[in-house]
């Protein structure tokens, strides 16, 4: 789907929109995939918002990953990680398992790739693919 940098809040909102409405047994992880400069932090930032997080979000590049409390009512937490410096780990140096094991905890992953899906990255998380398709406009699909 073509979605504008304008209208990303509208798709975010969308995305929240179509989150479980039950918890499940553990965290709901979706990986963020798209070459820097894609989009995956700005949508991010929009779902954030959406979720009732009143603190700003940033690109958690040098943290690794950033917790926010929300305001929704099944994910009371927000768990933005960038693994881009992660390629190669096998070992969970961000505290990854604690998250995921939190029904209530939504994980949004930016290169999930360069995480080892067997170790550290479930199998079964989707993983929405950002590509840039001109200045202001990105194709979102899930991969």
């Amino acid at each position: 789907m073509e979605v504008t940098l304008e209208k990303m809040r509208e798709f975010a909102a969308q995305f929240v929109a179509r989150l479980p409405k039950v918890p499940g047994e553990k965290a709901h992880i979706v990986g963020l995939s798209g070459d820097l400069g894609a989009g995956k932090t700005t949508f991010v930032q929009h779902v954030a918002r959406e979720l009732g997080v009143k603190e700003q979000v940033t690109s958690p590049t040098f943290v690794i990953a950033q917790a926010y409390q929300t305001t929704h009512p099944l994910f009371t937490r927000l768990v933005h990680t960038d693994a881009y410096r992660l390629e190669g780990e096998t070992k969970d140096t961000v505290g990854f398992e604690e998250f995921s094991h939190d029904p209530h905890t939504l994980m949004l992953v930016e290169w999930p790739e360069k995480l080892p899906r067997e170790a550290i990255f479930p199998a079964d998380a989707s993983v929405l693919k950002f590509e840039v398709v001109d200045d202001n406009t990105r194709n979102i699909s899930y991969a």
